[in-house]
């Protein structure tokens, strides 16, 4: 009986092949050696490796970009927070120094602005809020929240964080020197 099956399966193929090619010219010998009923299917390949293999590639690439933004401009956070934390200790000389002035800026007219009777001072605390590159700039500007508190009061403390100021320091990537956006 599972003979006839057989036979009448590949009279069945054989038709459609014939129907389908044109009359390919395939003998049934050439059917009986592509198609058995009997035989089980060839393994199908695994698509997992390559889903997997995808999915880590893009994980990677993911990572990539979020430590690249978290830190491109980390080294002129740093020396920013170097300056600021010079200026928290009140080692004013060491902040100077830091600020790697230009001729034009006198230590008189830094402390007018950074001392303790200063503009901006005194400075008790600070918080690097975020770093961009402003367009057409050599420079990067660095935002600072400055606060005569310390610790930075928060905002619920409407009383000290109402004297708390922002200020945006522009840090030279090649020297890290700052200076006051123009």
């Amino acid at each position: 009986m599972l003979e006839k099956v057989c036979e009448a399966a590949f009279l069945l193929i054989e038709f459609c092949f014939r129907q389908g090619a044109g009359d390919a010219g395939e003998t049934r010998a050439e059917l009986k050696a592509m198609v058995s009923l009997l035989d089980p299917l060839p393994p199908e390949k695994s698509h997992k490796s390559q889903v997997l293999a995808f999915t880590i590639g893009a994980l990677v690439l993911a990572l990539a970009a979020v430590l690249y933004f978290s830190f491109r401009y980390y080294p002129e956070k740093k020396a920013t927070a170097q300056f600021f934390d010079a200026l928290v200790v009140g080692d004013t000389e060491k902040a100077y120094e830091l600020w790697k002035p230009t001729p034009s800026y006198r230590k008189e007219d830094f402390l007018a602005d950074w001392g303790t009777s200063g503009y901006y001072g005194p400075v008790k605390s600070f918080k690097i809020m975020d770093a961009k590159a402003p367009d057409k700039s050599n420079a990067i500007a660095v935002n600072v929240a400055l606060s005569p508190y310390s610790p930075l009061p928060r905002s619920s403390d409407a009383e000290k964080s109402a004297k708390t100021k922002v200020v945006t320091l522009w840090v030279s990537p090649t020297d890290k020197s700052l200076s006051f956006p123009p």
